[in-house]
């Protein structure tokens, strides 16, 4: 594989083979909570392997202009905590950039808080509704003011909060955390009710700070005013970042690679049931616990996937991911399809209509309807000129591609992967010939 090109575009020639070894960035989701509850708590926390990417970065900026002490040593990032209403007033607007998952739960903890804050951020997060975290926030009692049609900024004025019983519209683990980190500063318990099981990363990391968790059927609860306590814990490898990497090594024949250190919360795995019930050849290896998540090596080899519909029920547990499941898609035997994924409409981009018009400069077949794609299976993709329309998930989605289309696949915009990745393309130089 080639890769060239200035730093907002890169080139990407077919690939004969994915192979080796990598070992990839810390889980972004898992870095931002315990960033988050290490601020709130009491003495220091050191965070090994804390994610390099830019939406992380984010979250710190925004906890050091909160008054929170944050050193950076390499991999580790060590927080000095502050207790639960140790957070001081900001000087100046709390600046998200692009990480929904900070602007969202940031909320939770800036709603038990008593001072008033505003939380910013770029065009691409200034788009995106905030109505489904401002409607519990506000029930607990914060006042919150937004712009036009619930989004950012969002101006919140934080205070005495009291508990709730939350029953979730939409299945959405950012908006379950933001619930539970502001009943970590109500008086009793808040439970949040979700019918569809999402990530439990804040629950574990909860736990790992000291704060007891209720877990009845479908119900989450926390008490406050709680009381964490500082850790030294060890983040997993980033399972949203491996699925490119994956994706790369079904597809390119003469493929054999080993991602290692990857997180295996059974509430992200659905990725590698979904594939390796496709035909996908892959093992996961070496599976231990460390501070409550599941972590292992994975591999995966050359296959020749089914494809098939994906089930209703999956869609939650792969949204992340279904960008690049529908460019495997057009590989496989029988082609993808999937509905019910409406949620990707309002991400960094309209992921549905960013990857459907890819697809066809191409030259594939696929069919957008308002909540899915549907994409035939067996087609030669073609170079083209790829609109990554500032979202990661869509640039590195097209990389992989790129990787076993007919020519060079030029990807525009493709710094926007530092997001969630950078050095996304160095890696995947690393493991491609």
């Amino acid at each position: 594989m080639g890769l060239f090109g200035s730093a907002k575009s890169k080139k990407i020639k077919p690939a004969k083979a994915v192979t080796g070894s990598i070992q990839l960035p810390g889980d972004k989701s898992i870095s931002h909570r315990y960033a988050m509850l290490a601020a709130i708590a009491e003495g220091s926390s050191e965070i090994h392997f804390f994610s390099s990417s830019a939406d992380c970065q984010s979250t710190l900026a925004c906890l050091g202009k909160l008054g929170v002490t944050i050193e950076r040593r390499d991999n580790v990032v060590t927080i000095q905590g502050v207790g639960l209403r140790g957070l001081r007033p900001p000087r100046e607007v709390l600046d998200a950039g692009n990480s929904g998952s900070t602007m969202r739960m940031l909320a939770g903890i800036l709603a038990g808080q008593p001072f008033r804050s505003v939380l910013s951020g770029d065009a691409s997060l200034s788009r995106r509704p905030m109505q489904r975290v401002i409607d519990p926030l506000t029930r607990m009692g914060a006042r919150i003011w937004s712009a036009e049609g619930a989004r950012p900024p969002l101006e919140i004025e934080g205070g005495a909060l009291q508990p709730i019983r939350y029953e979730l519209p939409v299945p959405s683990a950012q908006v379950k955390s933001a619930v539970l980190f502001a009943g970590l500063c109500a008086e009793g318990e808040t439970e949040v009710v979700e019918h569809t099981a999402t990530r439990d990363h804040t629950e574990i990391a909860l736990e790992q700070m000291g704060v007891e968790i209720g877990r009845h059927g479908h119900t989450i609860s926390v008490r406050g005013p709680a009381r964490l306590e500082g850790r030294t814990v060890h983040v997993p490898g980033d399972i949203s970042s491996a699925a490119f990497f994956l994706a790369s090594a079904l597809l390119v024949p003469e493929s054999n690679l080993v991602i290692q250190n990857v997180g295996l919360n059974p509430t992200r795995t659905a990725i590698l049931d979904l594939l390796a019930s496709m035909g996908g050849d892959i093992h996961v290896l070496n599976v231990e616990m460390l501070h409550g998540e599941l972590l292992g090596d994975v591999r995966a080899g050359s296959s020749c996937l089914e494809g098939g519909e994906i089930p209703p029920g999956l869609i939650p547990r792969l949204i992340d991911e279904l960008p690049v499941l529908a460019v495997v898609g057009t590989q496989t035997e029988k082609g993808l399809w999937f509905r019910g994924a409406g949620e990707l409409r309002v991400k960094e981009s309209d992921r549905l209509a960013a990857v459907a018009p890819n697809l066809r400069r191409m030259g594939a077949e696929v069919e957008e309807f308002p909540d899915g794609l549907r994409v035939l299976g067996r087609q030669t993709l073609r170079s083209a000129e790829i609109d990554s329309y500032g979202d990661h998930r869509i640039a590195m989605a097209f990389a992989v591609a790129g990787l076993v289309a007919e020519g060079i696949t030029l990807i525009r915009g493709s710094d926007c992967v530092d997001v969630s990745f950078p050095g996304f393309f160095d890696a995947l130089a690393r493991v491609t010939d």
